[in-house]
């Protein structure tokens, strides 16, 4: 992956053919035009789950058409860092009885959260193009 700057608050990553950008809100000096690299960090939370609860309803056959998940968080107010991400995974009301709570344990399977739970160590370091 690669990160370059593009003037102002954008800063972009292109990662397997990709192009990421972010941005910082107005009040954070930026424009606003992308979401901020903390947005799209908690998006990857929820979306990562969603895949996982697709393509468990893919593979039995289930409709996706009427499910969604609403992605909340409560945050620390000296640090701004989360104390707790909730998914709520809302399903339809015919929704099979029998997956509910298979639903739930899929979504636990998410590889962002798994990173989370188990942090990797950082290292940063310099050096000369």
């Amino acid at each position: 992956m690669e990160i370059i700057f593009e003037g102002g608050k954008v800063v972009t990553a292109y990662s397997h053919g990709h192009v990421i950008k972010t941005d910082q809100p107005v009040h954070s000096g930026g424009q606003n035009s992308a979401p901020s690299p903390y947005e799209l960090f908690l998006a990857s939370i929820g979306t990562c789950a969603g895949i996982y609860v697709k393509s468990f309803c893919d593979n039995r056959n289930i409709s996706t058409e009427n499910i969604k998940i609403i992605q909340s968080a409560e945050f620390d107010e000296e640090t701004g860092l989360p104390t707790n991400i909730k998914l709520d995974i809302k399903l339809p009301a015919d929704f099979p009885e029998k997956y509910k709570e298979a639903v739930i344990s899929v979504a636990e399977l998410c590889k962002v959260k798994k990173t989370m739970a188990d942090p990797p160590v950082f290292e940063v370091i310099t050096s000369i193009m």
